[in-house]
């Protein structure tokens, strides 16, 4: 009996040992957190919350040779956090806002947003008002590139030409129009909706715009040298894809799961 003892408690060691080593054999990849709904609504590591850290704890139930997690970072200091190593990955990007030059890797992850138009409905109101924005007050994201400004998103730039008011919020540039302290502001679709389904009371005072600014083909730039390969990070995505759980996670924010053409997912910067 006590040999068998000894057998059992000497397996739980080696079980133990066993387990310990896959878990340290798992590499950390660093994925940036910037603040922006519903993206990211929270992102520091004891309480995050939004799309992201939902994708990638589908990304670390999907395998074990790397562990994803988020680093906090901001809109406009990820491009130095990826280039310093800081982070591995910023997510949810497009290879045309700022990454030329930028040793990075952009994998294409079939994911599609959308930049609206959004004003306060009032009478005698349609979609004509969207055609002309000059002389318009605009509600603007601070540091986002926007395709009407040729992508530009210095702020003196935006603030003398387009006689936008810049902030920190999506919620707050919408509650503006509602209030009449701004004409048009450009929202995320997915933000958007995600705004009214929190705020039913304004639905009916928006209306939208059936022009659309830009389409967001959403990719992962990874930084030359990370822990996780373009190649690797691509076929993961295509796992979660070909299980419905990219689906699930963006779907009922309008974020449209697109087909990726297999090869053809991955851009350097010297391509792009």
């Amino acid at each position: 009996m006590r040999h068998l003892r000894h057998w059992i408690h000497g397996c739980w060691i080696a079980l133990g040992f066993l387990f310990a080593g896959y878990a340290c054999a798992a590499e950390v990849v660093k994925v940036g957190g910037a603040y922006f709904p519903p993206y990211v609504i929270k992102s520091n590591s004891l309480e995050s919350s939004g799309l992201l850290p939902q994708l990638l704890e589908s990304l670390n139930r999907a395998q074990g040779d790397y562990q994803f997690t988020m680093v906090p970072t901001a809109i406009v200091r990820r491009f130095d956090d990826l280039q310093r190593g800081r982070i591995d990955m910023a997510i949810f990007e497009n290879p045309d806002w700022g990454w030329q030059g930028i040793d990075a890797a952009a994998v294409d992850m079939g994911l599609e947003d959308a930049e609206l138009f959004v004003a306060r409905d009032e009478e005698l109101r349609g979609q004509e008002y969207f055609d002309q924005l000059e002389g318009k007050r605009l509600a603007l994201y601070r540091g986002y590139h926007y395709g009407f400004a040729q992508f530009n998103s210095d702020p003196d730039f935006l603030t003398r030409t387009f006689n936008a008011n810049l902030g920190h919020s999506h919620d707050s540039n919408l509650l503006m129009v509602v209030r009449g302290r701004a004409d048009i502001a450009l929202v995320t679709r997915s933000n958007l909706y995600d705004f009214i389904k929190r705020n039913r009371e304004h639905a009916r005072q928006l209306l939208i715009s059936e022009r659309v600014d830009q389409v967001y083909r959403h990719h992962a730039m990874i930084r030359g040298g990370a822990p996780i390969s373009p190649e690797r990070f691509a076929a993961l995505l295509d796992k979660l894809r070909a299980d419905g759980e990219l689906q699930r996670i963006f779907s009922p924010y309008r974020i449209e799961v697109k087909a990726v053409v297999a090869g053809s997912s991955i851009a350097t910067d010297a391509e792009d």
